[in-house]
C-alpha cells in the first residue's frame, strides 16, 4: 500500500512540475528523469521484484505444446551416451565380415553433441567436425577436406549435405508453426531424382541413413533416426551429425533436447562387408 501511495504522489509531483515546462527539450529531461526515478522506486521494492522474477520463471516454465503419446521405445535397450551405445555395436558386431545383425533398435538418452562426440582411431575430433559441417551444408576448408576426407571414412552412401539447408529449414518452419505435427521430417535417400530411378548399384542413391523424424514429446523435441545400413565403426560419424543438427533445431525453437532412437536394418562390424 505504502509502495502505491509513493508512486501516486510521485506522479503527482511530476505532472504539476511538468505544467511548467515548455520546450521539448525540457520535456525530454522530464521523460528521463520519471524513467529514472520510477525505475530506482522498482528496483528497490522486494516486492516488486520477487513479483516479476515469478512472471519470469512461470514464462519460462510455460509447457511446450505436445500431443499425448505412448512411447514404445521403451522396451528396447537404452543408453546413456553415444558412447556406450557405439561400444555395444562394437561389440554384437564383433564377428566382422559378412556377419549382419538385423534390426537393431536402441536409445541414447542424452543426445547432447558432447555426448554424441566420439572419438575413435578413425574418426578423431577434426574429422567428425569435418564431415558434420559437410552433412549440415556448412562451409568448410579446403584444407579440412584434404586432411579428413577418406573413403574409409564413408563414401557417396553417407554424404546428406544436398539440400540439408533447406529441409533443416522446413523442419523448424513445421515445428514452430505446429508442434502437434508428425511431418517434421529430414528425407536423404535421393539427393537429386526421385525414387522411380532407384539404382542399386549407385552408392549416391543408396543412403545409409533414409530419414530422421523429428517430433515434441513430453516437452522436448526428439528424434527418430531410420538407417538402412550401419557399419558400426562409422556410427560415430552419424550420431554426431545427427545430434548437431537436432540441437540445432531445438536451439531454433527454444525447447530441450529429449531422447533419440536409432533403427538399423542391416548392421555390419565395417565396410568389409559387401554391398554396405
Amino acid at each position: 500500500m505504502l509502495s502505491i501511495l509513493r508512486y501516486l504522489f510521485i506522479c503527482t509531483l511530476l505532472l504539476h512540475i511538468s505544467s511548467s515546462v515548455d520546450t521539448i527539450c525540457d520535456n525530454n529531461l522530464l521523460i528521463w528523469r520519471i524513467f529514472r526515478m520510477l525505475f530506482a522506486m522498482t528496483t528497490e521494492n522486494p516486492f516488486i521484484m520477487r513479483r516479476m522474477k515469478s512472471n519470469m520463471t512461470e514464462a519460462a516454465a510455460s509447457p511446450v505444446k505436445c500431443a499425448p503419446s505412448k512411447n514404445l521405445n521403451v522396451v528396447f535397450p537404452h543408453f546413456a551416451t553415444g558412447k556406450e551405445m557405439y561400444d555395444y555395436l562394437r561389440e554384437i558386431t564383433k564377428p566382422g565380415g559378412e556377419f549382419v545383425v538385423r534390426n537393431f533398435v536402441g536409445v541414447i538418452e542424452d543426445f547432447s553433441v558432447a555426448s554424441c562426440t566420439v572419438e575413435t582411431e578413425l574418426f578423431p575430433l577434426g574429422a567428425l567436425e569435418y564431415y558434420t559441417k559437410k552433412n549440415m551444408g556448412w562451409e568448410y576448408t579446403t584444407e579440412e577436406k584434404e586432411k579428413w576426407q577418406m573413403n574409409e571414412r564413408g563414401g557417396a552412401q553417407g554424404d546428406y549435405r544436398d539440400g540439408m539447408q533447406a529441409k533443416i529449414a522446413n523442419v523448424i518452419d513445421c515445428l514452430r508453426t505446429e508442434p502437434l505435427s508428425k511431418r517434421a521430417v529430414i528425407p536423404i535417400p535421393f539427393s537429386t531424382e526421385g525414387s522411380e530411378t532407384a539404382d542399386w548399384k549407385d552408392q549416391g542413391q543408396n543412403k545409409c541413413c533414409r530419414e530422421l523424424h523429428l517430433y515434441m514429446e513430453e516437452g522436448k523435441l526428439k528424434c527418430t533416426g531410420i538407417v538402412r545400413m550401419q557399419n558400426a565403426n562409422i556410427m560415430v560419424k552419424n550420431i554426431h551429425f545427427f545430434a548437431t543438427l537436432v540441437n540445432h533445431v531445438a536451439k531454433e525453437l527454444g525447447v530441450e533436447v529429449g531422447e533419440y532412437t536409432h533403427w538399423i536394418t542391416n548392421l555390419c562390424h565395417d565396410r568389409t562387408a559387401t554391398s554396405c
